[in-house]
């Protein structure tokens, strides 16, 4: 078993002796979220695959987000908001942008990147050194902000 699982599995468990119902919610949601891929791929989930499919939660609920504030749903923009708070919690430390910067400029000049079509090939060597520790849709803008067109 992974050691992220291990962690969601053992803060599950002190969410509900805290009786933190939001908490509690949110990781059982994700916990849903890991088995319904476990079962669907009949694999058990690596890290990894556990932050990309956290990562793909939060993403849903930053659109859901956006979704209830153009609909005026305050209340259900509150409670995503809360969700999102406790997911985020279990992604790894987020990279600064100094960092970023550096990596994206090493990336460009490694692949050697001429224009905006040669963006598969920056993402493709980024995304093993940023994977879950930034924004990807983030990391994308700042490299079509560097490449000419």
């Amino acid at each position: 078993m992974s050691a992220l699982k291990d962690r969601i599995g053992a803060e599950m468990k002190e969410a509900m002796r805290a009786k933190d119902a939001t908490r509690l919610e949110s990781i059982r949601l994700l916990r849903a979220a890991i088995q319904r891929r476990e079962v669907d791929d009949r694999v058990e989930l690596t890290d990894d695959e556990v932050v990309s499919v956290l990562q793909k939660m939060i993403k849903q609920g930053k659109d859901s987000i956006e979704q209830f504030s153009k609909g005026g749903r305050d209340d259900l923009v509150a409670k995503e908001a809360a969700t999102l708070a406790v997911l985020e919690t279990y992604l790894p430390e987020q990279i600064d942008s100094a960092e970023l910067s550096a990596l994206i400029e090493t990336a460009l000049s490694e692949t050697g990147a001429q224009g905006v079509r040669d963006m598969g090939k920056v993402m493709a060597w980024l995304k093993p050194k940023v994977q879950g520790r930034a924004d990807m849709g983030a990391v994308s803008a700042l490299i079509k902000e560097k490449l000419p067109n």
